[in-house]
């Protein structure tokens, strides 16, 4: 599969988290407060949760249930109760859009 078009750069806001699936994976996209876009798997690995409605603070992302924070470069846990790492994805920006392949992991 190559890269899908996710959305316009512009429809992502500032340290928030858009849920978005792409065939049967469930993609967290995420612009930090530096304003770089990363897609990591979106389920917290310690329960089913959707990662997407947690807490995006520098490069982690926070599950909203149990607090296990996920770092956007490599996926790994950083908190407990998670031990698990999640996927992380390899984002491209063409001409102000987000694309995504869900088949292209650069971290598990």
């Amino acid at each position: 599969m190559s890269a899908i078009r996710i959305c316009a750069l512009d429809e992502l806001g500032q340290d928030e988290a858009l849920k978005v699936e792409v065939g049967d994976v469930a993609i967290a996209i995420v612009k930090d407060s530096s304003g770089t876009v990363h897609a990591i798997g979106d389920t917290c690995t310690h329960g089913d949760i959707s990662l997407s409605e947690g807490f995006v603070e520098g490069e982690t992302l926070e599950c909203w249930a149990h607090g296990s924070k996920f770092s956007l470069l490599t996926g790994k846990p950083l908190s407990l109760p998670a031990y698990e790492p999640v996927p992380v994805y390899r984002v491209t920006i063409v001409d102000g859009d987000v694309y995504v392949d869900p088949t292209d992991t650069i971290a598990v």
